[in-house]
């Protein structure tokens, strides 16, 4: 119980007020020992109602002890300007932005929303290396419209089974980048 009266009373009794924001909100700090540490406390008490969204920035950073130093009424009020003449000019841009969309679209002029038409087919094929004699390119059944002689896909899988998958070829004959694994 004396504990208890003497943290109420250390609450009220051992404070200092350290500033007020433009809203009237007045914020105070105490050194409070806790384990034989000596921890400063921060809190606010708020005009009115309680509301956590009427606090300014730099007071929340003080309170979280991100900054050591109170913000001063100075810097309040520099910090304030400064805002009202960023807002000024967010205000100004989008004017301006009006104004040019209004004076575009009387022009009848389209406005490009910056993105690409389809890809150019011709420049990405001129990428691809033209087949040597020695690097023959089969047809896909989608080049040839889909259709197959069955006899040859016959004759393809009989040969296929035959070739080795170890690369061949040494020497004089070999070429590199020829041998593909098979399918």
């Amino acid at each position: 119980m004396r504990r208890l009266l003497g943290k109420i009373s250390g609450l009220f009794g051992n404070r200092t007020k350290v500033g007020v924001d433009k809203t009237g909100n007045t914020y105070f700090t105490r050194n409070e020992e806790v384990d034989g540490v000596v921890k400063e406390k921060r809190w606010v008490i708020f005009k009115g109602e309680e509301d956590p969204t009427s606090i300014p920035v730099e007071w929340i950073c003080w309170l979280n002890g991100q900054r050591k130093k109170a913000p001063t009424p100075e810097e309040m009020m520099e910090l304030e300007a400064r805002r009202e003449r960023v807002r000024q000019n967010v205000a100004l841009l989008k004017k301006e932005e009006q104004e040019r969309i209004a004076k575009e679209g009387s022009k009848g002029k389209r406005i490009s929303t910056g993105k690409a038409s389809g890809p150019d087919l011709k420049s990405f094929i001129q990428q691809f290396p033209v087949p040597s004699e020695g690097n023959d390119v089969e047809e896909s059944p989608s080049t040839t419209g889909g259709l197959r002689n069955p006899q040859e896909s016959l004759a393809e899988k009989t040969k296929d089974e035959y070739q080795s998958a170890e690369a061949t070829g040494s020497g004089a004959s070999f070429r590199p980048g020829t041998w593909q694994p098979p399918t």
